[in-house]
């Protein structure tokens, strides 16, 4: 899957709409995104009180950050590839608390 920064942009602008709050009982945190690649950025979601907020940049000490390429993320965001494949094949890297990870595999996925 190829993507264009506008690709990008709109799966975070689009994820408080498609949030399901319900998944996210007893979530706390931020998540930092470092997308590499063309259409790459770094990208923040905020799950709080069974809010999903998302913004632009960098947040001081994220609980977690993932970091892959725009399109890897594009792929496993849209259903195309595996999460956990991505991260055995290391196309997705995670640094921070894993266990939130497994937690937002099925709350950050459309």
């Amino acid at each position: 899957m190829v993507v264009s920064n506008a690709d990008v942009a709109k799966i975070f602008a689009d994820m408080p709409a498609e949030f399901e709050p319900e998944k996210a009982e007893g979530i706390d945190a931020v998540v930092q995104f470092n997308l590499s690649g063309d259409a790459g950025g770094q990208y923040w979601v905020r799950i709080s009180n069974g809010v999903c907020e998302t913004g632009v940049g960098v947040v001081e000490n994220p609980k977690m950050t993932l970091m892959a390429s725009a399109d890897d993320y594009a792929a496993v965001y849209a259903g195309e590839t595996n999460p956990m494949q991505a991260f055995m094949m290391g196309k997705i890297k995670i640094q921070g608390d894993m266990s939130l990870a497994l937690k937002l595999q099925s709350l950050l996925t459309s």
